[in-house]
């Protein structure tokens, strides 16, 4: 198909938005730093190898659906998860953390009440 007369070519930064930028950015910041061009900020941060997403939801009183639902899970790896086939990646762990620790907390910044 040809390109309309005046129209920017397909993949030209007029024809990117903010997000396609965005990416485009990060990606030129990952090579440079990789070629040690430039130094990028490190967060460590400390969270459990293990947690057990069974005793957390049962904790909860949700069911499997009720508590995927909740708090923006799939039923299927969540079910995964408390059979033991994986374990949830480590920002999901700290967010089980939190759920068990905190569920009231939890549920209110996830309406979006005060």
């Amino acid at each position: 198909m040809a390109r309309k007369k005046g129209a920017p070519k397909a993949g030209s930064k007029s024809t990117l938005n903010r997000v396609s930028r965005g990416v485009i950015a990060g990606l030129k910041q990952a090579v440079a730093h990789t070629r040690g061009k430039i130094t990028l900020p490190v967060r460590y941060y400390d969270v459990p190898g293990r947690v057990d997403v069974k005793a957390i939801r049962t904790k909860s009183g949700l069911s499997q659906m009720e508590f995927a639902g909740r708090y923006g899970l799939s039923v299927r790896t969540l079910q995964d998860w408390e059979l033991g086939r994986t374990q949830p990646p480590s920002a999901v762990r700290a967010y089980l953390i939190v759920i068990d620790r905190f569920p009231d907390t939890v549920d209110k910044a996830l309406r979006g009440a005060a």
